[in-house]
């Protein structure tokens, strides 16, 4: 449970850092300036993006790869990442015991 939360912490984080980098960038060129999340998982490790496309369209489908993974790839990386953090944040929050009810 801690290390979902935790978990999310950090995405959480990383999706803040990603919109920082994405507001420089903007304000370098004048205009909006996405960072796509395809971009940076091109710039961390091109080989495993190119490892995932090449399994996905032989071994699962092709379909899968081109219309739905290709599309998810292009929205910007805050959204992804301010998405998911909180998400895994939500679902492996600390919950409070419950005193047992006693049954009738």
């Amino acid at each position: 449970m801690i290390i979902g939360r935790i978990l999310g912490w950090l995405i959480t984080a990383i999706a803040l850092m990603v919109a920082g980098a994405e507001i420089l960038a903007s304000l370098e060129a004048g205009a909006y300036r996405g960072l796509a999340i395809g971009y940076l998982w091109f710039k961390i490790d091109a080989t495993s993006l190119n490892l995932s496309q090449a399994v996905i369209q032989r071994y699962i489908h092709p379909l899968l790869w081109d219309p739905m993974i290709v599309t998810v790839l292009q929205w910007p990386a805050w959204i992804i990442f301010g998405v998911l953090g909180p998400v895994l944040a939500f679902l492996f929050r600390r919950r409070s015991r419950r005193a047992p009810t006693e049954s009738l």
